[in-house]
């Protein structure tokens, strides 16, 4: 048996058309249940709506929340009982990190956008 508990990130992405109220209870309902079953929330991550690989329920965007904690084989199990019947979520996946893992990369601050530079360039002759 380790001597410490393993480290798992959960992804979760919540439905844009959801009230913000519905969206900040599921993200406090996920992390009680972390409490309750012994697990410790290493970090969070809220990575803005974005959009999606392909279209999951007729939708094309969700807002992407990034949890990771440390806690027993029993913990994701009962997220999954949790975040399987709630509405609001459009998907959720619980992945178990392997050790070395690098840390999540901050998404926020790639997000905003970049001062661009006048582009110079010669007159276009129009014929």
């Amino acid at each position: 048996m380790p001597a410490q508990n393993p480290t798992y990130d959960l992804m979760l992405l919540l439905d844009t058309a959801a009230p913000d109220d519905q969206k900040s209870k599921v993200l406090a309902e996920a992390e009680r249940i972390l409490q309750t079953n012994g697990a410790t929330v290493v970090g969070t991550h809220d990575w803005g709506v974005r959009r999606t690989a392909f279209e999951i329920r007729h939708k094309n965007d969700a807002e992407y929340h990034l949890l990771q904690f440390q806690g027993g084989p029993e913990v994701p199990a009962a997220l999954s009982r949790y975040l399987r019947i709630t509405d609001g979520v459009v998907r959720f996946r619980v992945i178990k990190l392997r050790a070395g893992t690098p840390p999540p990369p901050d998404l926020r601050a790639a997000a905003e956008p970049v001062a661009e530079a006048p582009a110079e360039s010669a007159p276009v002759e129009r014929l």
